[in-house]
């Protein structure tokens, strides 16, 4: 498994921007990925890249809003505007090394970061 740790979670006002970042301990992943969770709910898929290329995919509740991007193939990031008070969750950072499969859904990811929380007021 891969260590993985979030950071820049906080809390914000409606319509505000907020960044978050994933540091992996290893190099050799194939896909990243943010999920959220909110209280009593499954994760929810976010947004993931391909470490090795391809086009990233999002949520269909975030599209437009948010942009996932890498920083060589160790850190994740997540550019999070125009965000609502629904975008309260604890967001994950998470990673697979050996399938490519299931993008947005969790069971696609076999190691995952301790959460970052995200506080939207409205």
């Amino acid at each position: 498994q891969v260590h993985l740790v979030e950071s820049g979670g906080g809390s914000v006002q409606a319509g505000g921007s907020l960044k978050l970042s994933c540091s992996a301990s290893r190099d050799n992943l194939l896909k990243m990925a943010w999920f959220r969770q909110f209280p009593g709910k499954e994760r929810e898929g976010v947004a993931m890249i391909y470490v090795r290329g391809g086009e990233p995919r999002y949520g269909d509740s975030i599209k437009g809003r948010f942009t996932i991007s890498q920083v060589g193939a160790k850190t994740l990031l997540l550019h999070m505007s125009a965000l609502k008070s629904e975008d309260t969750a604890m967001y994950y950072c998470a990673a697979s090394q050996d399938s490519v499969a299931w993008p947005l859904s969790p069971e696609g990811y076999d190691s995952w970061g301790q959460g970052t929380q995200v506080t939207v007021s409205s």
